[in-house]
Formats: structure tokens, C-alpha cells, sequence
């Protein structure tokens, strides 16, 4: 499994948020932090905070910072919502793709079963469970 940048992204900046969830984070301090591009990041602070996962503040003082407790968001929560859309196979997306062997497929269903065991082990755990810690904060 490979997950996009993105999301790898947007891991990255939630386990820093989590590290001191009471402190707002500009994007522009976050991509300086990662040597991330700013735009990139803003899109992804964008579709967290339409998800409900991030609150925005504008001004002075103001920046990204979790909507909720981290203890009470799911890292497989988080993968999902960042992942929409990019299905783990081409015959996984909603048009089936390409796939030239679907119907006689006998790997599909042991990919499915993978990708929900996956899922599973990442929801077992908390944006709290991987928070960086608030000294030495660097990935």
C-alpha cells in the first residue's frame, strides 16, 4: 500500500497540530517546518477544514488547529478522507477502470481484505497515538 503525498502531507501536519493542539499553525509555518510547498499545504489544511478535522482562524494570531481532541480522531479516519478518490487498483475505482479480467478475478477480494485489515489496524489508533513529541519535533 502507498499512500499519495497528500495524505502523507496531511499526516504530517495533524501529528503537529496534536503535539500542541491549544496552538494555531499558519501554513505558511508549517511549510517552512517540512520544506513543503505553502500552496500545497493550504489545499490540504482546506479539505481537512471541510471535513471538520481542522478549524481556521484568519489574522493576526491566527492559522489551522484541531477541531476535536486528537485522542478522538482515528488515523484510518484520516487516510480515508485524504485518500477519496484514489482507489487502491484501477478496478477499485467506481468505473471498474480498465480491467480486462474483472468477473474472474480471484485477486480483488483478497486486495478488498487487505485494504479493510489495513484500514482496521489504522482506526485502532489515535492522531494522539502518533502526536510528535513537543521537543525535537522533526520527522
Amino acid at each position: 500500500m502507498r499512500l499519495t503525498t497528500f495524505t502523507d502531507y496531511g499526516l504530517r501536519m495533524l501529528m503537529r497540530m496534536a503535539s500542541e493542539p491549544e496552538r494555531p499553525f499558519s501554513t505558511a509555518e508549517l511549510a517552512e517546518e517540512y520544506g513543503l510547498s505553502r500552496n500545497h499545504l493550504a489545499k490540504i489544511v482546506q479539505h481537512l477544514a471541510r471535513a471538520g478535522l481542522v478549524e481556521t482562524r484568519r489574522g493576526g494570531g491566527g492559522g489551522a488547529i484541531l477541531a476535536r481532541p486528537a485522542d478522538q480522531v482515528r488515523l484510518g479516519e484520516v487516510i480515508a478522507l485524504l485518500e477519496e478518490g484514489q482507489p487502491l487498483v484501477e478496478c477499485f475505482s467506481a468505473d471498474g477502470g480498465d480491467c480486462t479480467i474483472n468477473g474472474c478475478c480471484r485477486l480483488k477480494a483478497r486486495l478488498r481484505s487487505a485494504e479493510r485489515a489495513f484500514m482496521a489496524e489504522l482506526n485502532g489508533a489515535t492522531l494522539a497515538d502518533v502526536a510528535l513529541p513537543r521537543m525535537g519535533l522533526a520527522i
